[in-house]
């Protein structure tokens, strides 16, 4: 009840937050009062099978997640055992996503951690088993999973040396909650190490499942169908600057600027990382003078001769758009505080990646692409026009960054098939329907 109080008293204090944001027409707060209350909409019948339910805060846990969920399905349909799968999310992007990789009817907001909402959508989804992507790790959710016999999993678990140092300053919660977690998954040894020095019982070390969770496949019908929608040809020389933040947009136009009138085949494609940051990007490429188009246009019929920009002013795309690309800059890595967007995207594709120095939230992966000369890491917008101007004027070089690119994501593919015989296992340990959903690739 403390706790509840506690969050009752932040709430109060964001209230005028959440309705501004609700009101000045930025990204709102994901369905606030269901959260709150935990009323979510009924969900499918199980027909008998245990439920899973997986939770994932945004677009990049929700789609990882999806991936997990279709292996975990295989294993268990081997295992004569199928599930039921539902997910979670606590943004408007991953909820939107979500329901696309799901479906509308398998898909709720994440309750916030007050009690009851956590008891009334534990009644309502009635899981047997909870997945918990990267780190969401809520006290009320544990406990009350915990006190129902409902084993918890944290998947792809990561915990970078700053979170490690905030969670150490609480030592005696935290050691509390991963107490009532039965095993974390976690992406990588240094991560593992964390969150065993913090009290976790059982960490097993899988690798990443963003490996696993990328495409690669340029001959697509979705990526044919993109090129074909943005005019490309294929002697066109696509720059793709994808999950940015401000002021990334306007580096990477500066960089295009000063590129083209040497390259007349460079084409430059922005995806923000927040679609409702279109108006804003419009506005700075209105005031640049470089014919553009919005990719929400396209699909409309219009028939207007493709421009050398297009803004991608729409959502859950840029996994496609990725594969379109010659050379691919990662946003959210130059401004120093959004810690990297996943870069493994565009190098599955074998696409020349470069991204800022600002990439926390993908060390492990940064650092398997740097040691492989897979990467580049470029500091400002100077060290980018740079990278894409070599990547011009050296076609094979870039080829090589490319391949190399691709031979690292392929050679660090694996952790979703460990990751769901895990699942299945302690479905299994903790009965309630699933004691015979034991993986056979985990079976003793």
């Amino acid at each position: 009840m403390l706790l509840d109080v506690v969050y009752l008293l932040v709430a109060l204090l964001i209230l005028p937050w959440v309705a501004w944001r609700r009101l000045s027409g930025a990204r709102p707060v994901a369905a606030p009062w269901v959260r709150f209350t935990g009323a979510i909409a009924p969900l499918p019948d199980p027909a008998g099978r245990p439920r899973i339910w997986l939770h994932g805060v945004s677009v990049g846990e929700v789609q990882l997640l999806a991936a997990l969920a279709a292996e975990i399905g295989r294993q268990a349909e081997a295992a004569g055992c199928p599930v039921d799968c539902v997910v979670s999310s606590s943004t408007t992007t991953g909820l939107e996503v979500a329901r696309k990789r799901f479906g509308t009817d398998r898909v709720f907001p994440c309750p916030l951690d007050f009690s009851w909402a956590v008891e009334r959508v534990i009644d309502r989804s009635a899981p047997a088993l909870i997945v918990l992507g990267e780190l969401e790790l809520w006290p009320n959710l544990l406990a009350r999973a915990w006190r129902r016999g409902i084993p918890v999993v944290v998947a792809n678990a990561r915990m970078s040396p700053r979170s490690a140092a905030g969670y150490g300053r609480i030592a005696p919660v935290v050691r509390r909650m991963l107490s009532r977690v039965a095993v974390v998954v976690a992406r990588s040894a240094d991560d593992g190490a964390r969150f065993a020095a913090l009290g976790a019982g059982r960490v097993v070390v899988a690798g990443s499942l963003k490996y696993d969770g990328v495409r690669g496949d340029r001959d697509h019908p979705d990526i044919h169908r993109l090129r074909s929608l943005a005019g490309f040809t294929p002697d066109d020389v696509v720059f793709l600057a994808g999950s940015t933040q401000h002021p990334e947009e306007e580096l990477a136009l500066a960089t295009y600027r000063t590129l083209a009138p040497r390259h007349p085949r460079l084409r430059l494609v922005i995806v923000p990382r927040h679609v409702e940051r279109a108006p804003a990007i419009a506005a700075l490429l209105d005031r640049a003078g470089v014919p553009w188009q919005r990719r929400s246009r396209l699909d409309a019929g219009h028939t207007t001769p493709p421009t050398r920009v297009l803004l991608v002013d729409t959502t859950g795309e840029l996994a496609w758009w990725w594969g379109t690309a010659t050379v691919a800059f990662v946003g959210g890595s130059l401004d120093g505080h959004r810690g990297g967007q996943n870069m493994l995207e565009p190098a599955a594709y074998g696409a020349a990646v470069c991204f800022g120095p600002h990439t926390r939230n993908f060390a492990t992966e940064v650092a398997a692409l740097v040691a492989a000369d897979a990467a580049t890491v470029v500091g400002d917008g100077n060290a980018l026009t740079e990278f894409v101007g070599r990547c011009l004027d050296d076609p094979s070089w870039a080829a090589a960054r490319g391949a190399e690119a691709r031979a690292t994501v392929a050679a660090h593919r694996g952790a979703t098939a460990v990751t769901a015989a895990l699942v299945l296992e302690n479905l299994a340990a903790g009965g309630a329907g699933g004691g015979r959903c034991r993986s056979p690739e985990n079976r003793p």
